[in-house]
């Protein structure tokens, strides 16, 4: 009967999810329904990230992380261009605020908690400094190209690229991101597995029957469909964010963070439950390969994209932004280099990634 219940849940909330986005899309929701659409996002949420270990678990790591990581980061960029089209300048730093946001959450707040939560169990957190060393350094490079060097770039008026530029941009971010999975799946695989430790205990998870390929393709078609509902209700819930973020006086930058937050709780769940098993080497995975595929994945579309766009595409970050970022990768490096962690790493992280959300709030 639990098993028979569970089934049903996985698969009938991301249903119920698209639903609800078909009857709400393009319709003003009262107090009411908003709560109620947000309830469902969470179920959704939970069954995107209960199906993306489904597929993780049939094709093993890092395969399972980045198939949740770009999974979500497709969907998230074709809500951006399509916001960008129709949205005119008022949506001009949309594409800088949004992967600025990714870049904080995942490099401060999905690794603080998932240190935090590997930590509290075992005291020091293990993982693969060779693996998660590339992939900050990826990261690293992808933020500087796109998000600072507009700043100071002069082609163009104020920080933002030329045509050329953001052509160039979007060229060697697609490279970046392209040689960085074949490294992470094909020539260094085993620099991305979790970290062997000695009396690790065998988690049920371990020692489950590997999926069939068909329950592994319904879970794909159901995480896709869970994905779609999560990024929807989250643009369904945006005027109702935008007002409430209007009658307490807050920036309107504060949006932007709100929605890149509901769109990052599948990767944040995922990393976090991943932590719990002491994989912390899969939960680094998903944070740095989600904030690699937003950059790696939004700046080509954005250039294919600016052929359409009307007024400016504002990329380059303000010195408060630029301090913030440069302090993230200095603190990531000397946390990742190594190899291990303990509660102190966890803490700065989480500080880091308060003080964003506190200056998103008060900048």
């Amino acid at each position: 009967m639990t098993r028979y219940l569970a089934q049903w849940w996985t698969a009938g909330v991301p249903v119920l999810a698209l639903l609800a986005l078909a009857l709400s899309w393009g319709r003003e929701l009262p107090v009411a329904g908003a709560i109620v659409l947000a309830v469902v996002l969470a179920g959704a949420v939970l069954a995107a990230v209960h199906h993306a270990e489904v597929i993780a678990h049939r094709v093993g790591e890092p395969f399972g992380s980045l198939v949740l990581a770009v999974a979500v980061t497709v969907i998230e960029v074709a809500l951006i261009v399509s916001l960008m089209i129709s949205g005119g300048e008022q949506t001009a730093t949309l594409a800088r605020d949004t992967v600025f946001a990714a870049v904080m959450i995942t490099c401060n707040g999905i690794i603080g908690l998932s240190l935090l939560t590997g930590t509290l169990r075992r005291r020091t957190a293990l993982f693969n400094a060779e693996g998660s060393g590339g992939a900050l350094a990826t990261v690293a490079t992808l933020s500087t190209l796109s998000l600072v060097l507009p700043t100071f770039t002069t082609s163009a008026k104020g920080p933002a690229f030329s045509p050329a530029q953001l052509g160039f941009a979007a060229v060697v971010s697609l490279a970046l991101y392209g040689l960085f999975v074949l490294t992470q799946t094909v020539r260094h695989r085993d620099y991305f597995l979790p970290v062997p430790r000695e009396g690790r205990p065998a988690g049920e998870e371990e020692h489950a029957p590997t999926p069939s390929t068909r329950t592994t393709l319904v879970s794909l078609g159901m995480l896709l469909v869970a994905l779609v509902s999560v990024v929807g209700l989250a643009k369904v819930e945006s005027p109702f964010i935008e007002t409430t973020v209007r009658a307490a006086g807050l920036p309107h930058s504060v949006v932007g963070v709100v929605i890149a937050l509901l769109v990052l709780l599948p990767e944040t769940l995922a990393a976090v439950r991943a932590a719990r098993r002491d994989h912390i080497q899969v939960s680094l995975n998903l944070s740095l390969g989600s904030a690699m595929a937003s950059i790696g994945l939004t700046i080509p579309a954005i250039a294919v994209s600016s052929i359409w766009l009307q007024g400016p595409l504002v990329l380059g970050l303000g010195g408060t932004h630029m301090v913030l970022l440069g302090l993230t990768f200095v603190v990531t490096t000397l946390t990742v280099v190594p190899g291990r962690a303990t509660l102190l790493q966890s803490g700065v992280h989480l500080v880091l990634f308060a003080s964003f959300l506190f200056l998103a709030v008060s900048p």
